[in-house]
C-alpha cells in the first residue's frame, strides 16, 4: 500500500509576524516525530523567519526538491515540544477540594491544576503545608467576603447633617484614632503572611488579600471620620503601640491568626458593636456596622482554621496557650488601654455629663470588657480548651483589647 503523501499548509499571505507560527505548530502536533509538513505561503521572509522558529522548537527544515514545486520549506518534526513536557507534572488539580496536603515547592506560582515543566524556579514559600494555613471554609469564605465589598465613597453618606457637642466630637475622634492603629496592624499582619504561602492553597491567598483590603477600607473610612470636623487626630500611647507590636512579630502562621483574628478581632466586634449602638452620629453608626461585618469574617476564618488544626493535632493548643502567655509576659509591664479612649469610650455611652450619665457610661465599658472576656472564652472552648482553662488564657489577653 502507498504511503499518503506528506500533508501541506497553505499560509497564503500570513508571516509569522502576524502569527503564522501558530498554524504551524497546529499542523505539527498532528505527527510524529521525523514526519514531515510542506509549507506553502507568498510572504518573502516566509523562509527565514520559518527556520529561526524551527530551530527555537527543535524542528529540521529542509528544501524541497525536485518535483516538489509549491512548497517553501519541508519541516521535519522533532521531539523537543515532546522531551520538554515529557517529565511534566500536574500541579494537583483546580478546585477546592483538590487542595494537597503538600504540594512540591518546584510548581512555584503555576496555577493549581495546570501543567508543570520541570526546571523552573522554586518558589520562595515556606508556608507549603496544608494543615498549616488551610481551613475548609476558606472558599464560601471568600466567595463571601468578595460579594461584601463596599465603597467607602457609596456606602456612607458622607454629607448627612449632623451638630455634635465639642466635647462629644473630641471623644469620637479619640476613638476612631485608636481604630485606626489597630487596623493598621490588622493589615500589616495578612499582608506580611500572603508573601510565604504557597499558591496551591489559593482561596487562603484570595481570602487575606481580601482582609488586607478590608482593613485597608477600615483605615480610610475611620481617618475620614476622625478629620470630618477639620479637628486634628487623638493621642496614641507607647503601650498600646507596643502592644500591636508583639501581633507583627509573631512568624507563625496560626500562632497569628490565633492572636490576631481569634481573640484580638474578636474582642473588637464587641467593640464595634458598642460604638454602633452608643454612636452619637449616623455616620460613626454606619462605618462602625459596616466594619464589623467584615470582621466578623476575619475571626471566623481564623476560627475555623484553628479548629481545622486543632482537631488534628490536639498538641497544638499547648502551643497556642503558650503564645498568649508570651504575648502577656511581653506586656505585662506596659500601661495596657490608653486612657484617653477609656475616657472616650465612657464619654460615648453616658451621652450627657450628668453624673448619672457618666456613671452609666462606666458601667456600660465595663460591660463591654465583660463581653470581650465572654466572647473570648466561647471561642477558646470550641477549640478544645477546657473551660476554666479557656477563661484564664481569656483573662491573659491585652488589654488594650486587640
Amino acid at each position: 500500500m502507498t504511503a499518503p503523501p506528506p500533508p501541506v499548509l497553505h499560509l497564503g499571505g500570513l508571516g509569522f509576524e502576524r502569527g503564522a507560527h501558530l498554524l504551524v505548530q497546529r499542523a505539527l502536533r498532528a505527527l510524529r516525530p521525523g514526519e514531515e509538513l510542506g509549507v506553502a505561503g507568498e510572504d518573502p521572509a516566509l523562509s527565514v523567519h520559518l527556520r529561526a522558529w524551527c530551530r527555537g522548537h527543535g524542528h529540521r527544515v529542509r528544501a524541497p526538491g525536485p518535483g516538489e514545486g509549491g512548497v517553501r520549506e519541508w519541516v521535519v518534526r522533532g521531539r523537543f515540544d515532546l522531551d520538554r513536557w515529557s517529565d511534566a507534572e500536574r500541579a494537583g488539580e483546580a478546585g477546592p477540594g483538590r487542595v494537597l496536603a503538600r504540594p512540591s515547592p518546584a510548581w512555584g506560582l503555576a496555577a493549581r491544576g495546570a501543567l508543570v515543566e520541570s526546571g523552573g524556579p522554586a518558589g520562595p514559600f515556606d508556608l507549603a503545608d496544608r494543615e498549616h494555613v488551610w481551613a475548609d471554609v476558606a472558599p464560601s469564605l471568600y466567595a463571601r467576603a468578595a460579594a461584601e465589598q463596599w465603597d467607602p465613597a457609596s456606602a456612607v453618606d458622607w454629607d448627612t447633617p449632623f451638630e455634635l457637642p465639642e466635647e462629644i466630637e473630641r471623644a469620637v475622634v479619640q476613638v476612631m484614632t485608636y481604630l485606626v492603629e489597630n487596623e493598621q496592624a490588622a493589615l500589616v499582619v495578612p499582608a506580611r503572611l500572603l508573601a510565604r504561602i504557597h499558591p496551591h492553597f489559593r482561596e487562603v491567598l484570595q481570602l487575606l488579600a481580601v482582609q488586607a483590603a478590608d482593613e485597608a477600607r477600615h483605615m480610610e473610612v475611620f481617618t475620614r471620620r476622625a478629620l470630618l470636623r477639620g479637628g486634628a487626630l487623638g493621642t496614641s500611647s507607647a503601650g498600646g503601640r507596643q502592644s500591636l507590636d508583639t501581633l507583627l512579630t509573631e512568624a507563625d502562621f496560626s500562632l497569628a491568626s490565633f492572636l490576631l483574628s481569634v481573640l484580638g478581632e474578636g474582642s473588637f466586634l464587641n467593640l464595634l458593636g458598642f460604638l454602633e449602638r452608643h454612636a452619637p452620629d449616623p455616620i460613626t453608626r454606619r462605618i462602625t456596622g459596616l466594619a464589623r461585618r467584615d470582621e466578623a469574617r476575619h475571626v471566623a476564618f481564623g476560627v475555623a482554621h484553628l479548629h481545622h488544626r486543632a482537631t488534628l493535632d490536639p498538641a497544638f493548643r499547648a502551643r497556642l496557650r503558650a503564645a498568649v502567655e508570651r504575648r502577656h509576659d511581653a506586656l505585662v509591664d506596659t500601661a495596657g488601654l490608653n486612657q484617653d479612649v477609656f475616657d472616650a469610650l465612657v464619654v460615648l455611652a453616658a451621652g450627657e455629663w450628668t453624673p448619672e450619665a457618666v456613671a452609666r457610661g462606666y458601667d456600660a465599658v465595663v460591660r463591654l470588657r465583660a463581653e470581650m472576656d465572654e466572647g473570648r472564652q466561647r471561642r477558646l472552648v470550641h477549640l478544645g480548651f477546657p473551660p476554666d482553662e479557656a477563661a484564664e488564657l481569656s483573662a491573659l489577653h491585652t488589654r488594650n483589647f486587640m
